[in-house]
């Protein structure tokens, strides 16, 4: 009886990883599919500047094994486990990318490979984390899943879990890098699909500093009402003794300011920042931080 178990749990595995394989699939093709039908994404990957490019596909290394860690195709215990689904992820972007980009005839067999190169590269990035996010936003119902998230649970890895929340004083700083960096993320993955446009730019140079503040305002209003006020599935409840401050200082103000650092880095990646006065720059990067800081929040109350 034993051999037979473990003969069905042997035949379990890869068939769990092929499942998490097709979700991670479908989950670059409808993360990335803003982006894939974007025309200045497809001109940026012909002309943005190689080392620009270079370091946002570093980059996006360490943050695709920190989100496996997270959200991987199956539960990784290990970091050579994160390390091995931020590979597969990668991989699964840019083939998913190069596909539905020669579908769309905007790579041809006369492209030039730089261009081919760039345009598949920009676009992996996103698609890239949308294969990640497919595990956790497309997971089905299964007795797996249901298993997973109560081990989860069990060692401690949402801790909103439990009887406090996020904002139970004695949490680890771990917990709290983890909270910041799944901001990030979804910061970034926001920010990829908005910072490209020209419009950007352009509600830039339209406001005015007035309406610079209350775009600061009402992002950082809609960060703390997504997590804390409106009851989203996910949502954070604070302890019966906990001041509204808490979770406002700790949390939403840091969470934008990240939202803040990733726009401008998107900016500067993108060649937004270019020979523009310091004040246009600001103006730039708290539009862009505005879809940033929903995705921030999102990001809190997805992952």
């Amino acid at each position: 009886m034993g051999s037979v178990a473990a003969e069905g749990g042997l035949r379990e595995e890869p068939r769990s990883f092929l499942i998490g394989l097709g979700r991670g699939a479908a989950g670059a093709m409808l993360f990335g599919i803003p982006m894939l039908m974007t025309m200045e994404l497809w001109q940026l990957g012909f002309y943005i500047e190689r080392y620009r490019l270079f370091l946002l596909l570093v980059a996006n290394i360490p943050l695709l094994v920190l989100l496996a860690d997270r959200v991987g195709f199956e539960r990784t215990s290990t970091w050579r486990e994160a390390w091995r689904d931020a590979t597969i992820a990668y991989a699964l972007g840019i083939v998913m990318s190069a596909a539905i980009l020669a579908l769309f005839g905007d790579i041809k067999l006369d492209t030039p490979f730089s261009e081919m190169l760039g345009k598949i590269a920009i676009q992996a990035v996103p698609a890239s984390i949308g294969a990640l996010l497919g595990r956790s936003q497309l997971g089905g119902s299964s007795g797996d899943d249901e298993e997973d998230n109560e081990a989860e649970g069990a060692d401690g890895n949402d801790e909103d879990k439990g009887d406090g929340g996020d904002a139970v004083p004695d949490q680890l700083s771990t917990s709290y890098s983890r909270e910041l960096f799944l901001m990030a993320v979804g910061a970034l993955f926001l920010n990829l699909n908005v910072a490209p446009t020209e419009e950007v730019i352009l509600i830039s140079y339209k406001m005015t500093p007035w309406h610079a503040l209350a775009t600061i305002f009402v992002s950082i209003a809609i960060m703390h009402g997504f997590v804390y006020a409106v009851a989203f599935k996910g949502t954070h409840e604070l302890p019966e003794d906990t001041p509204w401050w808490h979770a406002f200082f700790r949390f939403t103000l840091p969470g934008y300011i990240v939202a803040m650092a990733i726009s401008l880095y998107v900016l500067w990646t993108f060649g937004r920042l270019d020979d523009t006065a310091p004040t246009q720059m600001l103006m730039s990067a708290i539009v862009l931080a505005f879809p940033g800081a929903i995705g921030a929040a999102a990001a809190r109350l997805m992952l």
